[in-house]
């Protein structure tokens, strides 16, 4: 036997690799209980796959039981808003992106506090993935963790290099910095359509009022690579009235919308859901997108493995367009307890085990590495997840998401921030200029003076 931090482990004969590592529980058998949980679908089939081994391994070890639902994103989203609110709840929600629900229901204390499980691994968390899971009360006035982190993500370039080719440019021509990057898709996308091919686009943006997330995470991308990275800051404080803020967000309105506008968008991109801009790069309907984690490349691994080999790539954040280095946002998922549960120490205890770096890098790894450990040692311990010659994408996100610098969700700064999204009040901005003819700036104080009423509702003093 060995000790990990200060947590018991067998080493069995499960297998060599670290299925094998099984943490002691932290409720005896003879006191075994059932907890009912319920997880998100995952992107591909071994997500799931990966999910049922590591609740196998957990049952096995401590004796206790899961009774378990997997469900697809939008419908685990609404079942649990529905729960979380009525009061009706199942003792653990495992959520891959749940920035819509976890900073709102952390304010109304509908939630337990998960900083016993998260001080298991705190040392050895990155940074952004505990901003992601910390979160402020308002009934308690204070800011304590709310999930237990096991991956994270990130969003990258996803490119057809083909058709990059295929107009008379090498993926080599493709610039650094962030308007030049999207710029450069501006000729592609004209020389394709000399080919004849007329319904070919140059660029997916996601320019939506539909939501929920990739359109709001885009335009965070945008307001870091125009110097407005202070919008919200640790405190909760919104900042709209500095003046970097307000140009960095007139400034990107104004280059997105002239991205649509200039005809390099497909028009159906104001109504997009998170799904259609994967649906439609998968098509080839167009040669760049910019979305997070490596869904669009691994839904590809088996139905088109010359694109997954070949003709697909991705590219890092890149440069701000001053110059310096690109910060990616990163989002983390993981596990949190409803208030009401009616098992809370076998839901916590699942948790404790999901985290240990052993357990959560099998996890991920037999998932296709959609998504990164939330613990970057683990990453630099095993090269599965470094070496580019056992995978196309794999380094490179990974190198992204957990071993450069990176930023938290802003959304865990303040539960304001997630109305504001659920709003879609920078689509609607988009929306203002493309429909409305608004001008930008006009546009910007507009969603600027919706985003300030919703601050206001939300105090921390």
């Amino acid at each position: 036997m060995e000790t990990v931090t200060r947590r018991r482990v067998l080493i069995g004969t499960l297998g060599v690799t670290a299925s094998a590592v099984l943490a002691r529980p932290y409720i005896a058998k003879a006191q075994s209980k059932t907890a009912t949980v319920w997880f998100q679908q995952g992107f591909v089939r071994q997500e799931d796959e990966a999910l049922k081994k590591t609740i196998a391994a957990y049952e096995k070890i401590s004796g206790n039981k899961l009774e378990y639902s997997i469900m697809p994103f939008r419908a685990l989203n609404q079942k649990a808003i529905s729960a979380l609110t009525s009061g009706d709840v199942p003792d653990l929600i495992f959520h891959d992106a749940p920035t819509a629900i976890l900073p709102q229901n952390a304010w109304h204390n509908r939630l337990e506090d998960m900083s016993d499980v998260v001080a298991t691994q705190e040392s050895k968390y990155s940074e952004s993935a505990l901003l992601s899971a910390s979160f402020y009360n308002g009934t308690t006035k204070k800011r304590s963790y709310y999930m237990a982190p096991v991956k994270q993500n990130s969003a990258p370039f996803h490119i057809w290099s083909d058709l990059v080719e295929k107009a008379g440019f090498k993926m080599s021509d493709i610039p650094e910095r962030w308007d030049d990057r999207w710029n450069f898709f501006k000729p592609v996308h004209e020389a394709l359509r000399k080919q004849g091919m007329r319904r070919t686009f140059g660029i997916g943006l996601q320019v939506t009022t539909v939501g929920p997330n990739d359109g709001n995470n885009l335009w965070y991308h945008y307001m870091i690579a125009n110097g407005g990275q202070g919008l919200v800051t640790k405190d909760g404080s919104l900042h709209i009235d500095d003046p970097k803020v307000r140009d960095a967000a007139i400034h990107s309105v104004e280059f997105m919308t002239g991205l649509y506008k200039g005809g390099y968008v497909p028009p159906e991109a104001l109504s997009w859901n998170d799904a259609d801009d994967n649906n439609a790069y998968h098509s080839k309907l167009f040669v760049m997108d910019f979305d997070g984690t490596l869904s669009t490349e691994l839904a590809q691994i088996t139905k088109d493995p010359k694109g997954y080999h070949e003709q697909m790539k991705i590219l890092n954040v890149g440069k701000k367009n001053d110059g310096s280095q690109m910060l990616c946002q990163v989002g983390a998922g993981g596990g949190f307890v409803p208030r009401g549960a009616k098992n809370v120490p076998v839901a916590k205890d699942f948790m404790k085990y999901f985290i240990q770096p052993a357990v959560m890098n099998e996890n991920l790894k037999n998932g296709l590495g959609r998504w990164v450990p939330a613990i970057p040692q683990v990453v630099k311990d095993d090269s599965w997840w470094t070496d580019p010659k056992l995978d196309p994408f794999r380094s490179i996100y990974t190198q992204q998401t957990v071993l450069e610098p990176t930023i938290p969700n802003w959304i865990g700064f303040n539960p304001a921030l997630g109305q504001v999204n659920a709003e879609q009040v920078w689509g609607q901005c988009h929306a203002d200029v493309i429909k409305n003819g608004m001008k930008p700036k006009d546009a910007v104080d507009k969603a600027f003076k919706r985003t300030a009423e919703i601050f206001e509702k939300f105090s921390f003093e």
